[in-house]
């Protein structure tokens, strides 16, 4: 549910100038530096420091006209005489939060003061002699130059990056592809998470998916309130008009001329104006969430850590849990209704599309062990999905208990929901794999090339014939053998008269040259059309 919000109190990492300025470090490798062959005193992390500006002045009391950020340039000819003082001054500049202070050497001083040495050091303050003399000026233009240009780069990447996702929020692209446009942009892998901290999208390169998502709830939990542990995630609401509806989250990469906070920022502006024209409110859970059961189906996951981590990352409890496949077909469910209706079971449940555009939807259902997913469960469940239950079939998989086991369990369902026939009666009905064991056979042998070579010849004339000229003649064979000794249910399935339909079987029996009374030959066939369904797409 999106949180509706009077004004929001969630502090991001917003962009500053400080983000595009230069370092102490990048400063004293212009040439212009070089020419005064400076002498460097000071750790990493003072030469780290951001340059926001250059004051010149020999005063001793040019502390007090500092903001934060200068690089001092001095020849110390005013500066305090006594140690005691001189160590105060240095003392008072590193409090105004000055990055570098710049003494040339050969006017006042001929070295450096070893008070001066010990104060910057104690204060981290970067320290820099020049042995040679350089023009004030000259320094200052180059660095005034570098700082101007670098704000300059950073205004047109800024630019770039705003057009950039106010045409993919104007085009409608949709939340996966956004948030895969970011990770591209940060080089970092991005998650989108949901306010209940569940990752509703995210992309990130397959080695790091067990080190992204495990414990995924935990760590971002934490990151949102305090952001010690996580410090370099960054964290930006998806939100307007006083609604929020999730978070993007960028993890650890390098720096962007952007700034990677403006970067992240333009991304949640173009998917909150996706929310706001998304009429039913459920377009993250169809593209995200569907892409997610899209992916693990087709195999596209590098190792069974790394997917485990990505499921359990969506909200669906994995460890200690019992895990099935469903597949609800016969009518349209909507792609955020399998959570709440496994939440009324005590479970978690994610959505994706069946394979093949049939209505309904393939669902990986997570539930305590306590739980029992009888019958009459299904039906609860069936029934909060849709609110056309009674044109529902519900085909259940057999209960596992790791990943691998539930995208097996949810295969079996989705081959179950190809073979089962018409419906009969008003529904749920309910189906489950355990009471179709030659179903359950082809779905463990599916890719087996004998099992796939026995379905092409046997079935080869009819599916020629059908391609050919628009046929049904492969639905007619599917009905009869629904419905073994009963012609005119097996008609009445197939939408046919009784004359038509008889029409079907024999010119069936002629492409084939079989007889279908033949048992033998009625169980080969079942079995090629179990394979052939259970390999369509």
């Amino acid at each position: 549910m999106p949180e509706r919000r009077e004004e929001s109190a969630f502090r991001t990492d917003r962009p500053t100038s400080q983000g595009s300025l230069p370092t102490v470090r990048e400063v004293l490798e212009l040439d212009a530096f070089a020419a005064g062959m400076p002498e460097v005193f000071g750790g990493d992390a003072a030469l780290d420091a951001p340059v926001r500006w250059v004051h010149v002045s020999d005063s001793a009391g040019v502390a007090r006209l500092l903001d934060g950020g200068e690089l001092l340039l001095s020849t110390g000819s005013s500066w305090p005489a006594e140690p005691a003082e001189l160590r105060a001054f240095i003392g008072e500049l590193a409090d105004a939060g000055l990055s570098c202070l710049v003494l040339e050497l050969g006017t006042h001083y001929r070295y450096v003061p070893a008070v001066v040495l010990t104060a910057a050091r104690e204060r981290g303050l970067a320290l820099v002699a020049l042995h040679r003399e350089v023009k004030f000026v000259t320094l200052t233009e180059h660095v005034h130059r570098r700082i101007i240009d670098d704000q300059s780069a950073a205004l047109r990447a800024r630019e770039e990056v705003r057009t950039r996702f106010t045409a993919l929020a104007l085009r409608g692209s949709p939340a996966d592809f956004i948030v895969g446009q970011l990770a591209q942009t940060l080089q970092a892998p991005v998650v989108l998470e949901s306010l209940g901290h569940d990752v509703v999208v995210a992309d990130a390169p397959p080695a790091l998916e067990e080190e992204v998502f495990t414990r995924w709830e935990v760590r971002s939990r934490i990151a949102h309130r305090d952001p010690a542990p996580e410090r370099d995630w960054l964290i930006v609401p998806v939100e307007a008009r006083g609604i929020r509806w999730g978070y993007l989250v960028a993890l650890p990469g390098p720096d962007h001329p952007a700034g990677r906070a403006a970067v992240l920022e333009q991304g949640a502006i173009a998917l909150a104006l996706g929310r706001l024209t998304d009429a039913e409110g459920d377009e993250w859970a169809r593209v995200g969430r569907r892409q997610l059961i899209d992916g693990l189906l087709a195999g596209r996951f590098t190792g069974q850590a790394g997917a485990t981590a990505r499921v359990e990352a969506a909200g669906l409890p994995m460890d200690g849990a019992q895990l099935f496949g469903v597949v609800s077909s016969g009518v349209e469910v909507r792609a955020d209704a399998a959570d709440p209706a496994a939440r009324a079971l005590g479970g978690r449940a994610l959505a994706g599309a069946i394979p093949g555009g049939t209505p309904g939807a393939a669902v990986l259902l997570s539930l305590p062990q306590r739980v029992r997913f009888d019958d009459d469960a299904a039906r609860r469940f069936a029934r909060a999905l849709t609110p056309h239950a009674e044109r529902t079939v519900l085909s259940v998989g057999a209960a596992a208990q790791s990943l691998d086991g539930a995208l097996a369990s949810l295969q079996e369902a989705i081959d179950l929901s190809r073979s089962a026939g018409d419906r009969a009666g008003r529904g749920p009905q309910i189906r489950r794999v355990e009471n179709r064991p030659l179903a359950r056979f082809v779905t463990a042998l599916r890719d087996d090339h004998r099992l796939l070579d026995h379905g092409e010849r046997m079935l080869s004339p009819l599916i020629e014939y059908d391609l050919a000229r628009g046929g049904d003649l492969l639905d007619v064979l599917g009905a009869m053998l629904a419905h073994p000794g009963n012609r005119t249910a097996a008609a009445t399935a197939s939408h046919l008269s009784r004359s038509v339909f008889y029409q079907r079987i024999a010119l069936i029996q002629e492409l084939l040259g079989v007889d279908l009374d033949d048992g033998e030959v009625q169980a080969a066939l079942h079995l090629a059309l179990l394979v052939r369904r259970s390999t369509a797409r």
